[in-house]
C-alpha cells in the first residue's frame, strides 16, 4: 500500500519512511518510531496483566499473544542500534538525577521546555521526553480566579516584610539540567515491511492502534473481574454445540 501511494505521488521510495506522510489509509500517517512504541505498549500490557489471577484464561491468552508479538518486534533492530543502546545506558548512569521516575523527585528540564521521564517495566527501561512549550498567557482562558488585591505602596509593616523575606531565597541544589536524548535509530523501510509481514496485522501503524486498544482493554477486563464465576449460571449444554468436536452435530433438544 505504501508503494502504491509513492507511485501515485511520483515519489521515488527512500531508505527510510518519512514520519507524518500518508500511509494510504485515511487519517493514518506514518509513525515516527514504531518499534519503540510497540515495545513500550506490549510491555505495558504485560505489566498490567499481572493484576489478573494466573488462572484467568484471558490473562493466559493475552500474555501468550503479546509475548509472541513482542519477541518479533524486538528481533528487528535498526542499523547502529547496539551503539545507540550503549550510549543511552552510559548517559542514564552518568545522570541519575535527571532520568528519575515520575514518582521520585524532580523532573529535570530536557531541551526546550521538555522533561525526561524514566519508567521501568518488565525489566526494560524506557525514556520518554515530554516537550512542553512555554505557555502563552494570551491563549489561556480565564478560569474565574479572582485578582488579588495589589500591595500598597510605600513602607511596609514588619508583618509584611516577614512574609516577603523568603521570596528571593535561592533553592538548595538545582532542579534544571539540560540533557540531549537521542532517539532510537529508525528502522529502514525494508525492515518495517518485513516486520509487517511477520506480525500479519496490516501496516505497522494499524498494529500500533490495535496494541493501544488491547492495552486499554486490560483495564476494562480487570474492572469487570472476568476471572470470576458468572452470577447467573449458563444452562447445561448451552455451549456444547460450539465445541470443535461437536460442531457438526445438531443442538440438543429441549425437554418438555
Amino acid at each position: 500500500m505504501r508503494s502504491t501511494v509513492r507511485l501515485l505521488a511520483n515519489v521515488k521510495p527512500g531508505r527510510f519512511l518519512e514520519a507524518g506522510t500518508p500511509t494510504g489509509l485515511t487519517g493514518l500517517f506514518t509513525h515516527e518510531a514504531p518499534r519503540s512504541a510497540l515495545i513500550y505498549i506490549y510491555t505495558s500490557t504485560l505489566d498490567k496483566l499481572k493484576a489478573l489471577p494466573e488462572t484467568s484464561v484471558y490473562r493466559q491468552s493475552a500474555e501468550s499473544l503479546t509475548n509472541h508479538r513482542l519477541k518479533i518486534v524486538e528481533s528487528v533492530k535498526a542499523p547502529g542500534w547496539e551503539e545507540w543502546a550503549e550510549k543511552a545506558k552510559a548517559k542514564i548512569a552518568a545522570n541519575p538525577e535527571v532520568f528519575n521516575t515520575p514518582e521520585g523527585g524532580v523532573d529535570h528540564e530536557g531541551g526546550a521546555y521538555g522533561k525526561h521521564m524514566k519508567s521501568v517495566k518488565q525489566g526494560r527501561t524506557f525514556i520518554a521526553t515530554q516537550n512542553q512549550l512555554e505557555p502563552d498567557e494570551r491563549e489561556e482562558e480565564w478560569d474565574g480566579e479572582t485578582v488579588a488585591t495589589p500591595l500598597s505602596e510605600g513602607p511596609r509593616s514588619s508583618a509584611e516584610s516577614r512574609s516577603l523575606k523568603g521570596i528571593a531565597r535561592p533553592r538548595p541544589g538545582s532542579d534544571q539540567k539540560t540533557i540531549t536524548w537521542e532517539p532510537e535509530p529508525p528502522l529502514e523501510a525494508s525492515q518495517i515491511a518485513d516486520l509487517e509481514n511477520q506480525l500479519g496485522g496490516g501496516l505497522i501503524e494499524e498494529v500500533i492502534q490495535v496494541a493501544e486498544g488491547e492495552l486499554k482493554l486490560v483495564d476494562v477486563m480487570t474492572k469487570s473481574k472476568v476471572w470470576e464465576e458468572l452470577e447467573d449460571k449458563s444452562p447445561q449444554g448451552q455451549w456444547t454445540y460450539f465445541e470443535r468436536e461437536k460442531g457438526t452435530e445438531a443442538p440438543p433438544k429441549e425437554s418438555k
